[in-house]
């Protein structure tokens, strides 16, 4: 009986210690990593890169609901990984590059015969990514994140410039997208001709890493 009894309080004993003895690949994993979710930790000074999703285009419409404005369908993102703690965390990019050709580029609205050009200002702009998929793009300190868009119209060029104070998105593991919905701009500078607020709607997909063989997608954990 005490025989019994000493295996069975030791069974119990290992039964409770046993299930908390996680593996050291998934307990270390990264908020970043390429592979898989829990996979090979994405290194910080590795340059990420997107472009729009197969099939989407990319917005900035007038209203949130409308669809008067810019549209185009060749734009993409560069960011350098600052930080890339262990999950649940926060990892910290520096988005060095936003762009739009403007050729892939049209638009609606009346008076307007083209598009010239999209820029973005006042990069580079950091990027923070939560386990939980948020994403937060804040400018340098002092400044906003700035879009700059020329215009053709019949009485020649005009520069709209739009402000927002940042940019809130999704990171999703489904397709290794970044989505930007609804982010409101406030026109700074321009004729009337320039909407005077600007919502921008994305889709970036695949995110990958471009520093490591073969360009792996980029996975949140």
């Amino acid at each position: 009986m005490r025989t019994r009894t000493v295996l069975a309080l030791t069974g119990a004993v290992a039964a409770l210690v046993l299930p908390a003895a996680v593996p050291a690949s998934a307990a270390d994993a990264a908020v970043l990593t390429t592979g898989g979710p829990g996979g090979t930790a994405v290194a910080a000074g590795d340059v990420l890169n997107a472009s729009l999703a197969a099939g989407t285009n990319a917005t900035l419409y007038s209203s949130s609901t409308g669809t008067s404005g810019v549209s185009c369908s060749s734009s993409a993102f560069t960011a350098t990984v600052t930080g890339n703690p262990t999950a649940p965390g926060t990892a910290t990019e520096s988005v060095t590059a936003h762009t739009f050709d403007a050729a892939s580029c049209t638009s609606n609205v009346v008076g307007v015969l083209g598009v010239n050009s999209i820029r973005i200002d006042n990069l580079p702009y950091t990027a923070s990514v939560t386990s939980a998929g948020s994403l937060t793009i804040t400018p340098p300190a002092g400044s906003t994140v700035q879009t700059t868009v020329s215009l053709r119209t019949l009485l020649g060029s005009i520069t709209c410039v739009y402000r927002a104070p940042s940019l809130s998105g999704t990171a999703s593991n489904t397709d290794n997208s970044i989505t930007f919905t609804n982010q409101q701009f406030t026109k700074f500078s321009g004729s009337s001709l320039c909407f005077n607020n600007g919502y921008f709607t994305a889709k970036y997909a695949p995110v990958k890493d471009t520093t490591q063989s073969g360009a792996p997608s980029v996975f949140v954990n």
